[in-house]
């Protein structure tokens, strides 16, 4: 598999790969690319219906000036785990980023919460947050007012009175949770209309059809995650004789 950044060529064969409906998948393999490399490239770039080679081109030289140009990290930003290679925790970084965006998620949440997950404290303040992005305070302020009301992260102070800001281990679980709580609020919302529609008319029937549905997908994530839960997060009852 063939490394190295994208040239100008490439970029310009998936703005048209991109405007002939072709899956990242398909563009991958037309470049000999990993597929997480097209959709990385596009989704930072403006995404499937925005993306323009010659624009993603000029930011990507742009941004491999500033590393160039960048200080040493200064003190108090996120540390690097040793004998990890800063460029490669630097690309993974992106790359869990574009996921979470394909998954919902705006650029700089995706970013803030992306930075929590690699960082192995699990934790950071604002200030770290900062330096590590090169992002303003009230970007990240406004990120990670964001991701608490979505219960991705919690915030407590540490013994200077700064305001820390966590990803505990069971963060997904309350991120299923949550999934999970809405979809059964569409199953709700659905079963209303039937009655507002008149049982027997064929929309009733379809809001019927997307409740059951929704009430069937919701108690079943409900479950497994509690499930999965039990399992990873249960500490085995030691024996007498010790062992697990």
């Amino acid at each position: 598999m063939p490394g190295g950044r994208l040239t100008h060529q490439q970029r310009q064969q998936i703005a048209l790969g991109l405007a002939d409906g072709l899956a990242y998948a398909e563009i991958a393999r037309r470049l000999d690319r990993p597929t997480s490399t097209i959709t990385r490239e596009v989704m930072r770039n403006g995404g499937p219906t925005a993306y323009r080679a010659d624009l993603a081109h000029r930011a990507t030289e742009r941004r491999a000036h500033r590393r160039r140009q960048a200080p040493p990290r200064e003190q108090g930003a996120p540390a690097r785990g040793p004998g990890r290679d800063d460029e490669a925790v630097r690309e993974y970084e992106e790359a869990f980023t574009t996921l979470l965006m394909q998954q919902g998620l705006p650029k700089m949440m995706a970013r803030v919460l992306t930075c929590l997950f690699v960082a192995d404290a699990g934790s950071l303040t604002a200030s770290e947050l900062v330096r590590h992005l090169q992002v303003s305070p009230a970007s990240v302020s406004k990120a990670i007012t964001f991701l608490e009301a979505q219960g991705l992260i919690r915030r407590e102070r540490d013994e200077r009175r700064r305001e820390r800001y966590y990803v505990d281990n069971d963060v997904w679980y309350q991120s299923t949770i949550a999934s999970a709580q809405g979809i059964a609020k569409v199953a709700e919302t659905a079963r209303q209309g039937v009655g507002v529609l008149g049982p027997g008319s064929p929309a009733a029937a379809r809001l019927e059809s997307i409740a059951r549905f929704s009430d069937f997908i919701s108690e079943s994530i409900l479950r497994a995650a509690e499930q999965v839960r039990e399992v990873l997060y249960t500490k085995p009852e030691a024996s007498s004789d010790g062992t697990a």
